[in-house]
C-alpha cells in the first residue's frame, strides 16, 4: 500500500508539471490590400518567432514551417474541350464547389519531406493534399490528386498566379526567427483571407497559429462595383447609353465629307 501511495503521488506530480511546448508569435506587414486602377500586385511580408511556452521550457530546433494562405471561397467550373468534326467544343465539365479562389502553400523545404503523407493529408498541407470538392452527379466529394479535372483546375489557377506552392518561400533568419513573402497578383480576388502557420519538429506538428488579411477595391473601381451590384438595372442602362454616345461621337469625329 505504501508503494502504491508513492507511485500515485509521483504520477500526480508529473501530471501537474507543465508540458514542454512552443508558441508562435507572428505579424503581417499589412492586413489590408487596397486594389486601385493602377494596382500591379503586392508582396506582403509575414515574420515571426518561436518562443518557449512556458518561458522556462527549452526550445527544440531545427524547425520546419508551413504557411497556408486561403482566399475567399467560390464555386468554379472547369471545362474539357474536344475536337469533333474539326471543331473544338466543350465535351465535358466539372464544377468545383466552394474552393479557395487563392491558395498559397509556403514552406522552408518541400512539404513531402517535412512530415509523413498521412499527416500532410490530414492537415491539408500542400496543393496535392488540399481538399477541392467537386460536384459529380448528385454528390459532392474530393477526388484523387491524379484526377484529370483536378489537375487541370490546379494548373489553370497556377498559371494565373492564384494557386502556388513554394518550398523556398520561408526563411529562418535564426533557428527561431523566420520570415516569408506572400505574393498578391494583380488580379487577386477581393475578400477575406486566412493565414494558417504550422510549426513542425521531427515530422510532428508542435504548434500552430493564424492571422488574416483583407483585399478590397477602393476609389472609382469600388464605386463601379457597388453600383453594378446594388443598382443592376440602372448600371446596365447607363453602360448601354455610354456605349451609344461613344459610338456616335466616334462617327462624328471620323466622318468623311
Amino acid at each position: 500500500m505504501r508503494r502504491f501511495a508513492v507511485l500515485t503521488l509521483l504520477v500526480i506530480a508529473c501530471s501537474a508539471q507543465p508540458a514542454v511546448a512552443e508558441r508562435l508569435v507572428v505579424s503581417l506587414s499589412n492586413h489590408r490590400v487596397a486594389v486601385t486602377s493602377n494596382f500591379i500586385g503586392e508582396q506582403l511580408v509575414l515574420f515571426g518567432t518561436v518562443e518557449p511556452d512556458p518561458v522556462s521550457s527549452p526550445l527544440r530546433p531545427p524547425y520546419d514551417l508551413v504557411v497556408t494562405v486561403t482566399g475567399p471561397r467560390h464555386t468554379l467550373r472547369t471545362r474539357r474541350k474536344q475536337r469533333i468534326l474539326g471543331i473544338w467544343v466543350n465535351a465535358d465539365s466539372r464544377e468545383f464547389v466552394r474552393v479557395p479562389s487563392y491558395l498559397a502553400v509556403l514552406s522552408n523545404r518541400p512539404v513531402n519531406t517535412i512530415a509523413s503523407q498521412d499527416t500532410l493529408r490530414r492537415l491539408q498541407i500542400g496543393l496535392d493534399n488540399f481538399l477541392l470538392p467537386q460536384r459529380i452527379g448528385a454528390d459532392v466529394a474530393d477526388t484523387v490528386r491524379d484526377d484529370p479535372f483536378r489537375r487541370a483546375f490546379v494548373r489553370l489557377q497556377s498559371q494565373q498566379g492564384f494557386y502556388r506552392e513554394s518550398s523556398t518561400a520561408v526563411t529562418f533568419l535564426t533557428p527561431t526567427v523566420f520570415r516569408t513573402a506572400i505574393p498578391m497578383p494583380a488580379a487577386v480576388p477581393t475578400g477575406n483571407y486566412t493565414i494558417d502557420v504550422e510549426l513542425f519538429a521531427g515530422g510532428t506538428v508542435v504548434t500552430r497559429t493564424n492571422s488574416a488579411l483583407e483585399v478590397i477595391k477602393t476609389g472609382f473601381e469600388q464605386y463601379v462595383a457597388d453600383a453594378a451590384r446594388d443598382y443592376g438595372l440602372l448600371y446596365g442602362m447607363a453602360t448601354a447609353l455610354m456605349a451609344l454616345l461613344i459610338g456616335w461621337f466616334a462617327s462624328v469625329v471620323f466622318a468623311r465629307d
